[in-house]
């Protein structure tokens, strides 16, 4: 599994603690330094099962400089999500864990996370 954190973000920190004490194998990607590509980004959101607006932190100062929250949420505006997320993946909501069996969550819970650990 893969978990896309950001390390100063208290979220990220608790869901590593919770897979150090399970003993999961996984790997970390700092997101804001090793920064996805808009299809990687598409990828994890059909793992998800998500939209890109589903997964936007709207209320960053990037957001509302942008003005995502004005922006339509519907398939023809879809491509213009993933790329902003691209350019700006401060936007990506964290911390994103990918299971080992295909499936994604969004591991900002204690629950969550639980839920990718049952899924490797």
């Amino acid at each position: 599994m893969e978990i896309w954190i950001n390390p100063a973000c208290s979220k990220c920190r608790s869901a590593l603690r919770l897979l150090d004490e399970e003993g999961a194998d996984y790997t970390v990607r700092r997101y804001l330094e090793d920064v996805p590509s808009a299809d990687e980004i598409r990828a994890v959101l059909d793992r998800l099962g998500l939209e890109p607006w589903d997964i936007t932190r709207t209320g960053e100062p990037e957001a509302k400089e942008l003005g995502v929250k004005a922006w339509p949420r519907d398939a023809a505006s879809r491509d213009r999500w993933v790329e902003a997320l691209a350019a700006h993946p401060k936007l990506i909501q964290r911390p994103l864990i990918t299971a080992d069996d295909g499936t994604a969550v969004v591991g900002r819970s204690e629950e969550a996370v639980r839920d990718a650990l049952s899924r490797s």
